[in-house]
């Protein structure tokens, strides 16, 4: 089934599958800010009290079933928002149901054979597809991007700096949740707890900036872990080098009251900073800021009027009526492999790293 552009003049429906969280504080607010152009037809979720609560909010179908949700005729676009497992079968469901276009959150695929499949689906049939990685689509961060010159060429050390309060505070900020998955108090003796925590931290929160690490990282694919530490109650602590680069990956999640997302990237000569405004919080872009010359001259971009969730959803509907290009599928798949090339060095970093202290406290004194 072919890809076709969609009629102009009528808002174009979006269907999405998975109706936590996310869905709820993030997407349908920016959403209900582009009414002109896309509107919520459609909501799936496993539990069906859920979906039918969330659909309420918006005057949209629910139902527990994805065939039903890529049934409805009334669905061009189709956001997947489930757990990570399900995004590759249910991105090429998409596809091969001829929507016009698809979104699917980070990760869209949990190894590179399910990036592979995906990628040859989306060849197949012309849908294009966008992951969420929100940063890619700030205003602030594009423009950055037109106005950086030869930094990637230049750049020597690249920080993603992120220090969050507990997504909950966001969320409920942002409206009223209705159910969230239920949350326990890990046991951090336990190597697999800290392996997972390390894997999910950077699967699920370093890949908003990974695609944006890996543009100032032309030597990717020959990457080596420095340092890898699980930092509590949730965060990371993560050095990495490339022949020609440095890499920063610091995060934490606690009681915070000052929220702080950062990226950087530093030549001997010029810098860029960029401050990102948090995931839940419609505040509007990120600013970015070029320094030269030591810091004594400045150009500063932003903020401009939307964030980069908003703009994810404006370029769906730009591709889904054909009037943009779609991003070449192998730069998914590069940005995914070099998320897990990060992820599984990190782990088995942390996991030598456990088994050296491990032996040492059992060593005679």
């Amino acid at each position: 089934m072919s890809h076709l552009a969609a009629p102009a003049g009528r808002p174009l429906g979006v269907g999405i599958l998975g109706a936590g969280p996310v869905t709820q504080a993030i997407h349908l607010p920016a959403l209900a800010r582009l009414q002109d152009i896309l509107e919520v037809r459609h909501i799936m979720d496993v539990d069906a009290a859920v979906a039918s609560s969330v659909a309420a909010r918006v005057g949209a179908a629910a139902s527990t079933s994805m065939d039903a949700l890529l049934a409805n005729p009334n669905v061009d676009i189709v956001a997947i928002c489930s757990p990570h497992q399900f995004h590759a079968d249910q991105v090429i469901a998409a596809c091969r149901a001829g929507k016009k276009a698809v979104l699917c959150e980070k990760p869209f695929a949990m190894n590179a054979a399910e990036a592979a499949r995906i990628s040859a689906v989306s060849t197949e049939t012309g849908v294009p597809i966008v992951v969420g990685a929100m940063h890619t689509f700030d205003p602030g961060w594009l423009e950055a991007e037109q106005n950086w010159g030869n930094l990637p060429d230049q750049a020597h050390t690249i920080r993603s700096s992120i220090v969050l309060p507990p997504n909950a505070r966001f969320e409920d900020f942002a409206t009223e949740i209705i159910t969230r998955p239920a949350s326990g108090r890990p046991d951090y003796s336990d190597i697999e707890v800290i392996k997972g925590a390390l894997q999910g931290g950077i699967m699920g929160l370093a890949i908003h900036d990974l695609p944006l690490v890996r543009r100032f990282t032309p030597d990717f694919a020959d990457i080596e872990v420095l340092q890898a530490l699980h930092v509590r109650p949730f965060g990371y602590a993560v050095s990495l080098r490339t022949p020609t680069r440095t890499i920063e990956l610091r995060a934490v999640m606690n009681s915070t009251w000052k929220p702080e997302w950062t990226f950087e990237a530093i030549a001997d000569d010029a810098a860029l900073h960029i401050d990102f405004t948090p995931s839940y919080v419609q505040a509007g872009s990120a600013v970015a800021t070029f320094s030269r010359n030591d810091g004594s001259e400045t150009t500063t971009f932003g903020p401009y009027g939307h964030n980069g969730y908003e703009g994810e959803w404006r370029e769906l509907a730009e591709l889904a009526r054909g009037t943009r290009q779609a991003p070449p599928a192998q730069t998914l798949i590069d940005d995914l492999t070099f998320a897990l090339a990060i992820a599984e060095a990190t782990v088995a970093s942390a996991a030598a790293g456990h088994a050296v202290a491990t032996a040492e406290a059992g060593a005679p004194a």
